[in-house]
């Protein structure tokens, strides 16, 4: 049964947030707020956080500026997953991979799905490894922030988790 070890001493990830919004601030960007609050309260290190605008250059410049930082190891970005003309996130993070999680995208739609129905579908929530970076692209709504962080991601950035996790792992994601 899947479980965390509480004998183990437990592994700050450093997380970036970025939310993809054309309207949004920092005064009412909920969906980030929800995340950085999460990550904190687990006892990962915020190391940054920003606000693009929901284009192609954009998104991929910061993707990019964290990736090449030493002080990243996750990037988890809110916004631009669905499918209407401006919701270009997963193209974006998505031509950036190294290598790709599917099974985070199938598993977060498959637990959006208690929750929303089938409106998941609309969500392509993605995941993936930029280099030895960690990306998830999650929707822009608070319901599926919560969703990805609590049902997902507190335990797979967990390197309690047992039987595996991917905090765990990143010594590994050089490897050739």
């Amino acid at each position: 049964m899947p479980k965390i070890d509480e004998t183990r001493p437990f592994i700050a990830a450093r997380i970036a947030v970025m939310t993809i919004s054309d309207t949004r601030s920092l005064a009412d960007d909920k969906s980030g707020d929800t995340l950085v609050e999460r990550l904190t309260a687990a006892g990962h290190i915020l190391v940054d956080r920003a606000i693009v605008k929901d284009d192609k250059p954009s998104i991929r410049a910061q993707v990019e500026t964290w990736v090449a930082s030493d002080d990243v190891q996750v990037i988890l970005t809110t916004g631009g997953t669905g499918i209407t003309g401006r919701d270009v996130t997963p193209e974006v993070v998505e031509a950036l991979y190294t290598k790709a999680i599917p099974g985070f995208g199938e598993l977060f739609r498959m637990l959006s799905y208690e929750t929303i129905g089938t409106s998941t579908i609309q969500s392509r929530a993605t995941g993936g490894l930029v280099g030895t970076t960690l990306v998830f692209a999650l929707p822009g709504s608070t319901g599926a922030c919560r969703d990805a962080w609590d049902k997902i991601l507190v335990t797979q950035l967990d390197n309690r988790y047992r039987p595996c996790n991917f905090i765990e792992l990143m010594p590994r994601f050089s490897e050739r």
